[in-house]
């Protein structure tokens, strides 16, 4: 588990009332996913294996709706195809496996343009207030996930929805807007503090948003090359392109030029966007196979190589994923640490604060020790790391101690400038040695003892 699934978790844990106050101060965009996660909480407290059966189920429920839009678009082999590569996708894999809510999104988002296809089709009242409903959820999930719209505009641009089609979407929109502007503008006031850690995006997230855009438009254009008339039995008057490319391309590149002005991309943010890329597989594909099934056995040994090989360089991708590695910490590591040095009612500091988030959700290792900086606990605060002393109080206190256990990020991670972090490294250098350091993934635990007291 690593820090943001340590959030999830300790905040899920929180009753309703602490929630609320939270999400007044910080967080309101996963609003609705703490509440979600407090409710699975409240029914199974099942520890890790809880956490992440949300973000699986909602991964099998997003593949279903791959399926069903594949098959809708295309036919029905291109929908399996399609439905069974988007949980292959790395991407897809490391969130479906995390205890956070992009993997919801996902799979809201993917049946909001499920629903659209059909509205556009043939669309009944019943079907747009079911559109809107799952934009509305999408948006409450996480704001980002009204970036699909983006691409379901481009979308009725490109098919030539008729007028009447046009208007019921923009009024669906427009009702879709009101619902979600509250959370909207709470997230936006507290977006400073929450994605203050965001720089402007790098020329290597522009070039992967860049190629991972030309390589589906090279897909598309490879299945539109190889499909034999009468191949593909769709049930929808649209193209497979139409819809996949746009929800491939938009949301990220709107997000990535947006985030010029003001930081806000990461790409977790529009994960499904990858369900664009895994429908326009699915399709080309699917028209591979149109051409392979009328070769000679010759073609068709060697195209099974090729699936086959291209899945073994999958393997390392989803090897990586399952480990520690894959994340920036392992906040179970860290707390199997400091339970392993810590006695009851030793003195420890978290350096920077915000890596109290390490033990928060390991409260029997917590409740062990006295942190020696907190003054008003996350949950009374209404904050995720809590509120700590000021600069003087920290020393004071410090000073009082004989042996004190530090947290801290590795070594050559950026230091905090605030006054409270600069007197814990001041005192802790002037006035204590270190007697020992046990090195974690993405943390580092550190023992300090008076001089001469290491033994």
């Amino acid at each position: 588990m690593w820090r943001d699934e340590s959030v999830t978790y300790q905040v899920a844990h929180r009753s309703l009332g602490d929630i609320g106050s939270l999400l007044g101060n910080i967080d309101a965009v996963h609003g609705l996913y703490y509440l979600i996660m407090h409710g699975v909480f409240a029914l199974w407290d099942g520890g890790l294996l809880a956490l992440r059966a949300p973000s699986v189920t909602a991964t099998v429920v997003a593949a279903v709706g791959v399926a069903a839009l594949g098959q809708r678009l295309r036919g029905a082999r291109a929908g399996v195809l399609a439905g069974s590569v988007y949980p292959v996708i790395p991407m897809v894999q490391h969130f479906a496996q995390e205890g956070r809510s992009y993997a919801l999104v996902s799979a809201t988002v993917v049946w909001a343009c499920y629903v659209l296809v059909r509205c556009i089709d043939n669309g009944s009242t019943g079907l747009w207030v079911a559109y809107t409903s799952l934009v509305i959820v999408a948006g409450w999930l996480h704001v980002f996930g009204l970036l699909a719209l983006v691409a379901h505009a481009a979308t009725l641009l490109v098919v030539g929805a008729t007028r009447p089609v046009k208007q019921v979407w923009l009024i669906c929109i427009a009702a879709a807007t009101v619902a979600i502007v509250p959370l909207a503008v709470v997230s936006v006031g507290q977006s400073d503090e929450q994605l203050g850690w965001l720089g402007r995006p790098t020329l290597a997230a522009w070039l992967q948003f860049f190629a991972v855009s030309a390589a589906g438009l090279a897909i598309a254009c490879y299945a539109a090359c190889v499909t034999t008339p009468g191949s593909a039995w769709p049930t929808s008057r649209l193209a497979l392109p139409s819809v996949a490319l746009p929800l491939l391309a938009l949301p990220g590149g709107l997000l990535l030029t947006v985030s010029l002005i003001k930081p806000w991309y990461v790409d977790r943010y529009v994960l499904y966007s990858m369900a664009g890329l895994a429908l326009l597989l699915g399709g080309a594909m699917d028209g591979f196979l149109d051409s392979v099934l009328s070769r000679s056995t010759r073609v068709r040994i060697t195209a099974c190589c090729l699936a086959a090989a291209s899945l073994a360089a999958l393997l390392p991708w989803a090897l990586l994923i399952r480990s520690p590695e894959s994340r920036k910490d392992d906040t179970v590591a860290v707390a199997r640490a400091v339970e392993a040095y810590a006695h009851r009612g030793d003195a420890v500091l978290f350096m920077p604060a915000r890596r109290r988030e390490w033990l928060l959700s390991a409260p029997s290792v917590y409740r062990k020790i006295d942190d020696l900086a907190l003054d008003i606990t996350p949950a009374e605060s209404g904050t995720l790391q809590g509120v700590e002393r000021t600069a003087p109080a920290i020393r004071s206190r410090m000073l009082n101690e004989d042996r004190i256990i530090s947290l801290s990020d590795r070594a050559g991670q950026p230091l905090d400038p605030f006054p409270e972090e600069v007197v814990k490294r001041h005192v802790l250098k002037k006035y204590f040695d270190r007697c020992t350091r046990k090195k974690v993934h993405g943390a580092q635990i550190s023992v300090y003892a008076r001089p001469g007291q290491c033994d």
